[in-house]
């Protein structure tokens, strides 16, 4: 067991504010939906990093259970570190350089 606080790359923190500002300009409660599921995301994988299998360029992906599309992209070294919030049907693979 993990449990210490994953690192987020700065370009993982974008696609997160990127992703909450589009559900904003649809709905705040969309917007808020989306932030619990993402602190959902990095708790679970901060808490169990190896759960999930090796996914794509020697990362792990997360994949939100509930409505929003996404998934969170990161790697354990450890530590857990973010690599991406990637939408499910969007620029599959954008973040293999980060």
């Amino acid at each position: 067991m993990a449990s210490s606080e994953p690192l987020w790359l700065e370009a993982a923190l974008e696609d997160a504010e990127e992703a909450r500002n589009w559900y904003a300009e649809r709905s705040p409660l969309a917007a808020r939906g989306f932030l619990l599921e993402l602190q959902a995301a990095a708790l679970a994988v901060a808490e169990s990093p190896e759960r999930w299998p090796i996914y794509s360029h020697g990362c792990r992906r997360y994949i939100f259970p509930h409505k929003y599309p996404y998934s969170l992209v990161y790697r354990y070294g450890p530590p857990v570190q973010i690599v991406a919030v990637a939408h499910g049907k969007r620029r599959p693979g954008f973040w293999a350089k980060r």
